[in-house]
């Protein structure tokens, strides 16, 4: 059905409510754009975790210290920092297309390239350029959705992105082991060596699928028809936000907010113990007594695994509720709580995987949450550079904690007591999000019908 308008005017009346047109809509947009962004972040994903598990063999062949590994791996995050918000203004100038082209086809030949490091300096410098282009991937990918998806629809389409990264958890266990079991020795080359080629490649042929096959605004969806169009960018502009937002006009403006920069330590905090748990969980499984290296990615992939079912099921309960704050520090409290058990549990292997499962749900599903309060903080005139802002920002817990938790396991000799400093960040992140944001009263009385 086409476009209606008014006989006298001309003007074209807004699209009825029809509950079942927008979740026809929805899926159709969904099932078009989303599963490629998904395969996209998983990559990506991988070549920045695999790290973890490339470091159980690089540590025998190049006699990397923790210290050097820690410093490594946090030092990709300042790369990334440097270049996210010039990266995200650009996509609002070229579109998503091109930038995803740029950002994917460098990184992939980065990320390859890290099977030729030989001293810790090299470590340290393709690490760094590893960050450097792809920063602006995250961020760009988050304020794409805004283009397409209202905020009442955001919570549960950013965790399915957001999957991505739990998925890759499930993916890098096997596969990493995998390859570093089975092809060690190939070609002259080590395991890991193999580890950094066959996950980097990728990227690259992905940035191409991507430019090819994406539209930068749902104007330019040739799948769409007019009527649809029109519902779409209907629901865009009258978006009802479960969040009290900021009334940003500029770049001026927004860098005066305040909030902007709690957001950002809020997500410094988070991203800071995710990542240090991303980092160490193969070092977590194999104090329990797994040696194998396939064995330790297939143990690895069993959290990530009910972390993915939880976070979508959480982030579906928080659209459908109209509801951000609560799941949020629900979902770090989760976090916290099991993370501690595993320091009482320590040494019982199924008590401890019991544990780091319950962990996963609740990482899992706080970011996405974190960046759907966040897109709707934001209003439409300040979303590319502040996204970016927050997540550059935030960016610099991942490149600290993992160094400040790897000296601290060197100067103890046990992980205790950086899980104890895991725990502490996830619990503050929670507390200081409920004092900086709040709710939308409004908001809940629109709830989404379900899906």
């Amino acid at each position: 059905m086409g476009p209606v308008t008014s006989g006298a005017a001309g003007a074209a009346l807004p699209p009825a409510a029809d509950p079942a047109a927008d979740q026809a809509l929805y899926r159709k947009v969904g099932w078009r754009i989303v599963p490629l962004l998904v395969v996209c972040y998983i990559i990506a994903y991988l070549d920045r975790i695999n790290i973890g598990y490339a470091q159980l063999q690089m540590k025998q062949t190049l006699t990397f210290s923790d210290a050097v590994y820690g410093l490594g791996a946090g030092i990709f995050f300042l790369g990334y920092f440097l270049f996210e918000v010039p990266s995200n203004m650009m996509l609002e100038k070229i579109g998503a297309r091109k930038t995803l082209l740029r950002i994917m086809f460098c990184w992939g030949l980065v990320a390859a390239g890290m099977m030729f490091v030989a001293t810790p300096t090299q470590f340290y410098v393709l690490r760094f350029l590893l960050g450097v282009f792809e920063a602006g991937f995250f961020p760009g990918m988050i304020l794409y959705l805004t283009y397409w998806y209202p905020s009442a629809r955001r919570g549960q389409i950013i965790a399915t992105l957001m999957c991505a990264t739990t998925l890759a958890g499930v993916v890098a266990g096997p596969l990493s082991g995998g390859i570093m079991k089975y092809m060690d020795g190939l070609n002259g080359w080590h395991g890991w060596q193999w580890l950094f080629l066959v996950q980097g490649l990728p990227a690259s042929v992905l940035g191409i699928v991507a430019f090819l096959y994406l539209q930068d605004r749902p104007q330019d969806a040739h799948w769409l028809d007019a009527a649809e169009k029109r519902r779409l960018q209907h629901h865009i502009d009258h978006d009802v936000k479960p969040v009290e937002g900021a009334a940003h006009t500029g770049a001026g403006s927004l860098l005066r907010d305040p909030k902007v920069y709690a957001l950002s330590l809020v997500y410094f905090l988070l991203l800071g113990a995710t990542y240090t748990m991303v980092f160490w969980l193969p070092t977590l499984i194999k104090a329990l007594g797994v040696n194998d290296m396939l064995q330790i990615g297939l143990y690895a992939a069993i959290p990530n695994a009910i972390g993915v079912v939880g976070m979508i099921l959480i982030g579906r309960s928080s659209d459908r509720l109209r509801e951000r704050r609560w799941h949020f520090f629900g979902c770090v409290a989760l976090a916290a709580l099991s993370l501690f058990a595993t320091t009482v549990v320590q040494g019982q292997f199924a008590a401890t995987m019991v544990a780091l499962s319950a962990a996963c749900i609740g990482i899992a599903a706080a970011t996405p949450l974190f960046f759907t309060i966040t897109t709707e903080y934001l209003p439409k005139a300040t979303a590319a550079v502040g996204i970016a802002l927050v997540s550059s920002l935030g960016n610099l817990g991942a490149a600290v904690s993992p160094s400040v938790t790897g000296l601290i396991t060197a100067r103890t000799g046990t992980p205790v007591y950086s899980m104890y400093l895991v725990v502490g960040l996830y619990v503050l992140a929670g507390a200081l999000l409920l004092l900086l944001v709040r709710a939308n009263r409004g908001a809940a009385q629109a709830r989404l019908a379900p899906a």
